[in-house]
């Protein structure tokens, strides 16, 4: 845990939507912030609506919406007006198709054009969207249809050839593929672009209740299955409440999250919290490329960057000299998601960037973001944040009694919210038991051990299952990770528990190196040295492995069970989302 304490002065809270935290947590409550949206007769919420055609109706409909860099960096923008009218092409399109309210619409796509379109499309037409990754195989596809009963397929001819049709005839619910590149040889593939040029540019969006499910995503357990998350129509209140305070949001804003739509954060945050505040919102097509994200945020301008912590080393790992060459200036806000952010990535960010990156926690589960560092509020480094207003969260313990809150402050504890938030997930699809299981005495169980400091921050240590118990000691790994990236020729780490007869368990890294350092005895005993010297004997790990890279999710998560499984010769569990790998 870093002592550094990143201060913000007057001007940065003037400017931030919150001013100031504690007031907006005494005075918030969920009423006023859908009173931020224009809701539909009879209390409706449709999410496309609030996205797309409310600022149409407002006047705002000429306002760039989607700017759509290709892989040759042409740029292509998509205003509120022309998304309005393209998204109602589509949701015709699944009405003509006889596709009816509540059915199922997957995409199988990359961050393209018409992914955004039949995400919104679908939420117009009354149905429940559900993205899958681009990169997965027919295996984890026909997984995540089979589970959800997918109607609807939105895809190419070539992903629906490799990872589609070796699984169709398992699909028997499967009645549409709709190719956003022509027609294919076989029945019931459709020419999305003729079917769109047909339809019309009028439609009535569906009044859905604000209870009707919209949103299904898919998590990955140890074991088992994916579990299919459920979320509402009313998670839009707590996706735009949050996109304009956590991420602070303004009207004016160039706004980019690179997460991929195949995921929660790409939907939750690459398309709905933005369009609802009325941004203009970047979306790349091509993968990482430190020189390429550089020139996207100096060419456009950008205000508010979105991240992840695995994309923030891999720019640390290019070098500093290569943000200096673009005007970054425009930069007012960065923000960090999907894995714990290392403080010195956050000290990395002031030092290179000139400005801190804001590290959150949210899960699938959760929809949205529940803790969070803010524009206006001074950053710990290391520290997740404040829970949101409206929102709140607390360690606690499992006992026979259900949980149990602990107050002491740095007490070690599970991570859990009090329900009743809007994007809070509605269930597990088809499985009651296991949804049941995350909840105690009306506390969400997030699974992740936290501390809470006294003036009321939350810290990071690790997944329950992930924590090492050696010779007494508990360990987060993260805390761990953490120390090992401080190290100059660090860029990637990540830490185990293994079998010790002595000690229970011993604590094993594996680390990936930055480019010029060579993995011999030499470098392992400095990097060793430098944990024993940050972290003491007891927590600095005993072993390190040198790795070419990481096993990582698409989302940029190392998998720690992953390497622990392999490690110590267990099942692998679902490993459907691994992007990157390294044996």
């Amino acid at each position: 845990m870093t002592e550094d304490l990143i201060g913000k002065s007057a001007d940065d809270k003037a400017r931030a939507n919150m001013q100031d935290y504690d007031v907006e947590r005494a005075s918030f409550s969920w009423d006023k912030a859908r009173a931020f949206l224009d809701g539909l007769p009879g209390g409706r919420l449709n999410i496309a609506y609030e996205a797309v055609d409310r600022h149409v109706v407002h006047g705002r409909g000429e306002k760039t919406a989607l700017r759509l860099i290709a892989k040759d960096e042409s740029a292509t923008d998509i205003s509120y007006s022309d998304l309005m009218r393209t998204t109602n092409r589509f949701a015709n399109v699944l009405r003509g198709l006889g596709v009816e309210k509540g059915d199922r619409v997957y995409s199988l796509l990359g961050r393209v054009p018409q992914l955004y379109v039949a995400v919104l499309g679908t939420l117009k037409s009354g149905c429940v969207f559900s993205p899958l990754f681009s990169a997965f195989g027919p295996e984890p596809v026909k997984a995540r249809m089979e589970i959800g009963g997918a109607n609807v397929l939105v895809t190419t001819r070539l992903l629906y050839k490799r990872k589609v049709a070796p699984i169709r005839d398992q699909l028997p619910e499967l009645k549409h593929i709709l190719l956003i590149d022509g027609e294919g040889p076989e029945l019931g593939l459709l020419d999305l672009a003729r079917l769109m040029d047909a339809a019309s540019t009028e439609f009535d969006v569906v009044a859905t209740e604000p209870e009707d499910l919209s949103l299904l995503h898919f998590t990955s357990g140890t074991t088992g299955k994916p579990k299919g998350a459920m979320h509402v129509h009313q998670a839009v209140v707590a996706h735009n409440y949050t996109g304009r305070t956590a991420l602070d949001l303004h009207p004016d804003d160039v706004f980019w999250c690179t997460a991929d739509p195949g995921w929660v954060t790409g939907t939750s945050y690459g398309i709905i919290a933005p369009l609802t505040n009325g941004v203009t919102m970047i979306v790349d097509e091509a993968e990482f490329d430190a020189e390429r994200w550089y020139r996207i945020l100096a060419r456009n301008k950008v205000n508010v960057w979105y991240t992840a912590p695995t994309a923030i080393r891999m720019l640390m790992k290019a070098g500093a000299e290569l943000a200096g060459k673009e005007d970054l200036s425009s930069l007012r806000f960065m923000a960090s998601v999907g894995e714990p952010l290392n403080p010195e990535a956050v000290l990395w960010g002031v030092e290179v960037l000139g400005k801190p990156f804001h590290d959150n926690w949210w899960q699938t589960e959760t929809g949205g973001i529940m803790i969070a560092n803010y524009a206006c509020a001074d950053v710990k480094p290391g520290s997740m944040g404040r829970p949101m207003p409206g929102i709140e969260a607390g360690i606690v313990e499992r006992t026979e009694a259900g949980a149990q809150e602990v107050t002491k402050p740095m007490a070690l504890g599970e991570l859990a919210l009090r329900t009743g938030w809007p994007s809070m997930m509605r269930g597990y699809l088809h499985e009651e038991a296991r949804y049941d299981k995350a909840f105690s005495n009306g506390w969400y169980l997030s699974g992740d051990l936290a501390m809470r400091d006294s003036d009321g921050y939350f810290w990071f240590v690790g997944r329950s299952d992930d924590v090492i118990k050696s010779a007494g000691h508990l360990i987060g790994p993260f805390e761990v990770e953490s120390a090992l990236i401080e190290h100059d020729a660090v860029a990637e780490a990540a830490v185990i528990g293994v079998p010790d007869e002595t000690a229970g368990e011993i604590v094993k890294a594996f680390v990936a190196l930055k480019p010029g350092f060579s993995a011999d005895e030499e470098l392992q005993l400095s990097i060793q040295g430098h944990a024993r010297k940050r972290l003491g004997p007891a927590v600095a790990p005993k072993v390190i492995e040198f790795r070419e890279n990481l096993p990582k999710t698409r989302s940029g998560k190392i998998m720690r069970r992953l390497l622990k499984a392999r490690e110590l010769g267990l099942p692998e569990g679902d490993i459907s989302t691994l992007e990157s790998d390294e044996k």
